[in-house]
């Protein structure tokens, strides 16, 4: 958890790692989620999630896969709040992490091309017994679907983010007046 500015705008930012066993969601990536979470409140300021991850972590079997309820748990609490969150989904987003507080952001921004879902897609091939739609999974497939916001290039999320919680700070003022 790190709490930081974003162009002057004051925010508690996540960044899931992909170089430990892919980011995978388990009892010790829950728990740090879930401190920044409730930082985010007693701050009473917004909350980032930088999502990439092959799912839950398997190895940890049930603790791993009780990580989901305990950080969607959190983000109730967060949106009771009245507090922003914006859930940015990079290459790849999958299984536990997609199905709980990846999908949940108020806003859900995605990278270009970035590949997401809760099974791999011979999995879900292989369930249903039928082809899929052409780019299914991507962020592009998702936005026309409408399961995330806005596609944003690296370079441009910065300004996006710091525009985003501007917005909402001031959607939040105003409504308090």
């Amino acid at each position: 958890m790190e709490c930081g500015k974003i162009n002057g705008e004051k925010a508690v930012i996540c960044i899931m790692d992909s170089g430990f066993l892919m980011g995978s969601m388990g009892a010790v990536v829950g728990e740090k989620l879930t401190y920044s979470i409730e930082e985010a409140i007693k701050e009473k300021l917004p909350l980032i999630i930088f999502s990439v991850s092959g799912g839950a972590r398997m190895q940890e079997g049930i603790i791993s896969l009780m990580q989901m309820a305990k950080v969607t748990s959190a983000l109730t609490k967060l949106d009771e709040a009245g507090l922003l969150y914006i859930s940015v989904l990079t290459d790849p987003t999958y299984g536990g992490v997609t199905a709980s507080f990846a999908s949940l952001g108020d806003i859900i921004l995605a990278e270009p091309r970035a590949m997401i879902g809760f099974a791999g897609q011979r999995v879900i091939k292989q369930t249903i017994g039928e082809e899929l739609p052409e780019g299914f999974q991507t962020a592009e497939f998702l936005l026309e679907h409408g399961f995330i916001d806005k596609i944003v290039e690296r370079k441009n999320l910065k300004n996006t983010l710091s525009q985003l919680i501007k917005m909402h700070k001031h959607s939040s003022i105003e409504a308090n007046s």
